[in-house]
């Protein structure tokens, strides 16, 4: 099976206001859609609510705000996402009401959401994929999210939020007992955290304890968030995915308008990820395009050093960079 993975899609503020001058599809190129519906189930991270009601969340210190109307849902299934990560920091920006309606439209759609619900058990409850064996077989993949930012978004017994998970002292044992329950009903499962403080060029060490306990505790793979800048994988993780559609500044050192789309091939009878490629891209203005020549030159550079961290070798395989999980030594790319 071939999953798909995509970072943080913010819809709101100015790629809002494109989306009101121009099709939702026109958001990413063909050739990005192309290769996003090369898998069989896609995840991405959504930060942002999509609703036309909800008012900005009372926190006088929080600078940025993030509301995509509902044709924003239509950008979605363009790129064929099955399934998308609301545990983060923006999911509450126009408050309850917002995140309930982004529940909706959704669902509507046909999309599935974890990381965020009308309550805490909900928030809490994974998503069940694809299916082994055919239409009738059971689920192949369980997706579970989670955010350790920030706690007033957490959702309660009868409040409406996110999935919150304190790491100061490790993954609470809650969240470890999760994947391994959840590794019991299905082949793989996914842990996409939201984590970690923005523009890092690499994970920090209390990301890189907790994403050992979550494959410790069962967890296929896992693929985090947060960073806003693509760090390197490690076997089973990939500690951020990166940005993959947004209107942000561009920092000149970190160039965060260059990222990775990546897609993992996961081998659900061993129960493992084996293969990663990621696929260049670049953030144009509230649009989003495959690399060109000198952008993938330095996204390959960059990613090579990430991943050397953790002792992954990256080949380059028809643009695209590829680590392999499956004990085939990768021969170094040009």
């Amino acid at each position: 099976m071939k999953l798909g993975l995509a970072g943080d899609t913010m819809l709101g503020r100015s790629v809002a206001a494109r989306l009101a001058e121009a099709p939702a599809e026109a958001l990413f190129s063909d050739e990005v859609v192309a290769v996003a519906r090369e898998a069989d189930l896609f995840v991405l991270n959504l930060e942002c609510a999509i609703s036309d009601r909800g008012q900005p969340w009372p926190d006088p210190l929080k600078p940025f705000f993030f509301r995509a109307p509902p044709v924003a849902v239509r950008a979605l299934t363009h790129l064929g996402v099955s399934c998308v990560n609301l545990a983060n920091n923006h999911a509450l920006d126009y408050g309850r009401t917002a995140l309930l309606d982004t529940l909706d439209h959704l669902a509507g759609a046909g999309i599935a959401a974890v990381g965020a619900g009308p309550d805490e058990s909900a928030a809490r409850a994974p998503a069940l994929l694809g299916h082994t064996g055919g239409a009738a077989g059971s689920p192949a993949l369980g997706v579970l999210g989670f955010t350790d930012h920030p706690p007033e978004y957490a959702a309660g017994p009868d409040r409406p939020g996110v999935a919150y998970a304190d790491l100061a002292g490790g993954v609470p044992r809650r969240l470890t007992d999760a994947v391994a329950s959840l590794r019991e009903r299905t082949p793989a499962v996914l842990v996409t955290p939201h984590w970690g403080p923005n523009m890092t060029t690499g994970p920090s060490r209390g990301v890189r304890d907790a994403a050992a306990a979550l494959r410790a505790a069962g967890a296929t793979l896992v693929a985090g968030t947060s960073a806003h800048v693509f760090h390197g994988v490690a076997d089973g993780v990939l500690y951020d995915l990166g940005d993959f559609v947004d209107d942000y500044a561009t920092d000149a050192r970190l160039r965060n308008d260059r990222g990775l789309l990546f897609l993992v091939t996961l081998d659900l009878a061993g129960g493992r990820a084996v293969r990663v490629e990621g696929v260049p891209i670049a953030l144009d203005f509230c649009r989003t395009r495959l690399a060109d020549r000198v952008e993938r030159a330095w996204i390959a550079r960059r990613f090579r050093r990430a991943c050397a961290v953790f002792g992954q070798r990256v080949a380059e395989e028809g643009g695209r960079l590829v680590v392999r999980w499956d004990g085939t030594a990768a021969a170094e790319g040009s």
